[in-house]
């Protein structure tokens, strides 16, 4: 059996295998953030279908870091209840599973007390739709993602990742092209990494050393004056030394053009399916943590030489298993066609409509889910 189908350890949680499902905003909760019977159902044929790790979509850590209708929330006391439900789903389905530890920043879509915030003012066009962050606003945050850390732990959660990627609050800390400040949260990349690193040691404070704590963090913004490699690497070795226990690597945010995350249209070349396989190189070069890396993959054989040739420890996956919830398991089984995805990003137009997440390209709905 191949090395992907082998178990994998991240700071003692056991893996089956080394497929993540990486986290995919499903659209799937109550208004109030609370989880419903779609978005548990929608869990457990995951679970089913073989994922060594699912990771759930962004949980607000509070109202003004909501980034859209229906995303699962993780704000307060009250949603406690709900994230058992979730994962209890996963665990009885034989799978296991983060809480993404999430805050929009700019991109919020809360309004008046809970209007976006972010590192810097963001102005368009005379009106005023994120403004900068005071100290206290700060500190707040810290807070908050501690707060959910620690409701992840109470809700039976195995895992909690920290979001620092594609452009939301902490990613927009980290990134020159958005963090305009001048105090100690912006300018160098000291400063600018301050508050990812703040809220790191605020949640391993409240989980202790031995809960599994991860980040999502971008291999570069792919933007004029955005965060770079070099810096991502910079960053991961700080991490790394104040015990952080993974790394998803990602990339791109809204504003990067054709190097947004989800990049649309498959590629005829297999070597072009991983966005990100030269920043993974660099960082295993200098970080020994592992890497959980995403991004392009659609073909079992490139899934495999990544795994094989150590670019990295972990693969993940997000619109193959929109489509396909059962991938994983199908290739474990010898089926090892390409996967039934084809990056069109239609899946994320669904979002709008009550009917959540889905393959908009598949008339029926997840037909491919492992029974």
């Amino acid at each position: 059996m191949s090395e992907l189908f082998e178990p994998g350890t991240i700071n003692g949680m056991i893996l089956k295998n080394r497929f993540v499902r990486s986290a995919t905003y499903e659209a799937m909760a109550n208004l109030d953030g609370t989880a419903k019977g779609k978005l548990l159902d929608y869990m457990a044929g995951l679970s089913r279908g073989d994922v060594g790790l699912i990771i759930t979509g962004h949980t607000h850590v509070n109202l003004e870091g909501q980034a859209g209708l229906r995303q699962l929330g993780i704000y307060s006391d009250a949603m406690i209840d709900s994230l058992k439900q979730v994962s209890r789903t996963v665990h009885e389905n034989g799978g296991m599973i983060a809480a993404q530890l999430a805050h929009a920043g700019m991109r919020g879509i809360g309004k008046d007390a809970f209007a976006p915030i972010g590192p810097s003012d963001v102005i368009e066009k005379d009106i005023k739709k994120a403004s900068a962050m005071t100290i206290d606003d700060i500190k707040r945050t810290i807070k908050a993602f501690g707060d959910a850390a620690q409701r992840a732990v109470t809700s039976g959660f195995d895992a909690v990742e920290i979001h620092a990627a594609h452009g939301y609050l902490l990613s927009q800390f980290l990134s020159p092209f958005y963090n305009k400040r001048y105090d100690d949260y912006g300018g160098g990349l000291e400063n600018r990494a301050r508050l990812l690193i703040e809220v790191y040691q605020e949640i391993r404070q409240r989980v202790g050393k031995s809960f599994p704590v991860m980040v999502k963090i971008n291999s570069e913004d792919f933007l004029e004056h955005g965060f770079t490699v070099e810096e991502m690497i910079t960053v991961a070795g700080i991490l790394e030394t104040l015990g952080m226990d993974a790394i998803e690597m990602s990339g791109g945010t809204f504003e990067s053009g054709k190097c947004i995350p989800s990049r649309g249209g498959t590629s005829k070349s297999e070597d072009r399916e991983i966005y990100y396989r030269k920043a993974a190189l660099a960082f295993k070069e200098k970080i020994k943590i592992p890497l959980i890396l995403v991004g392009g993959f659609l073909s079992y054989t490139l899934t495999e030489d990544v795994i094989n040739s150590r670019v990295a420890d972990y693969i993940a996956l997000s619109r193959p298993l929109i489509r396909e919830p059962g991938l994983v398991k199908r290739w474990a089984a010898g089926d090892r066609s390409k996967a039934s995805c084809i990056s069109c990003n239609r899946c994320f137009l669904t979002l709008v409509t009550e009917e959540a997440l889905h393959c908009a390209q598949d008339k029926k709905r997840h037909p491919h889910v492992p029974k």
